[in-house]
């Protein structure tokens, strides 16, 4: 699974890069991961605090165990919202099998120390820097936005060893990717103004 750090050109990373929601069971090895970690650490951290820190989850109990807490938690705020209605996404999540993980061997959260202003932007920033590095080792990754509420629920972060003062701000799915898929289009850039 190791490949080269110089094996895509950033620009091609950039723009192949897209939501992977089907995967093989191949579980990611240490080092792969710690190469992705080592990639995520370099975003750009205002006045370089630097507040990310990281959970790896490879455990198929524990994965589904997040998975049923995020089904839960995205169905009370999908009726909260008044969104129920008709709503296909209840019904999907109503499947005992249905995991919001897409059977990923891997999850990385990224979590951040809550103290400074910009700590939300500096985990999004690595965020990306994972994604882009791990697409340039042939690998998928898709953000579960939907897990973030269990993730920083009491029950999740007591299992997960999360301190007091850090809240899980990006949850990403790692793995090999199942087949072939392609990026999505995208609209131009809207430009609102240029003086």
């Amino acid at each position: 699974m190791k490949q080269s750090q110089n094996s895509m050109s950033v620009v091609a990373a950039i723009y192949g890069r897209h939501s992977v929601r089907s995967y093989t069971p191949e579980q990611l090895d240490r080092d792969t991961i710690n190469v992705l970690l080592a990639a995520a650490v370099r975003a750009p951290t205002a006045i370089h605090k630097e507040p990310w820190a990281f959970v790896v989850v490879q455990g198929a109990g524990l994965l589904r165990r997040i998975s049923d807490c995020a089904k839960a938690f995205l169905s009370q705020e999908i009726h909260h919202a008044g969104l129920h209605t008709g709503s296909h996404a209840l019904d999907t999540l109503a499947s005992s099998d249905a995991s919001v993980f897409y059977s990923a061997s891997t999850l990385i959260v990224i979590c951040a120390d809550t103290t400074g202003a910009f700590f939300t932007a500096d985990c999004w920033l690595a965020a990306e820097n994972l994604m882009l590095a791990a697409h340039a080792r042939g690998l998928g990754t898709c953000v579960i936005g939907c897990a973030v509420s269990a993730l920083n629920s009491a029950e999740l972060k007591a299992e997960l060893g999360l301190p007091a003062g850090t809240t899980a701000i990006a949850p990403i799915i790692v793995g090999v990717p199942a087949d072939e898929t392609s990026p999505t289009a995208r609209k131009e850039p809207r430009i609102l103004a240029w003086k």
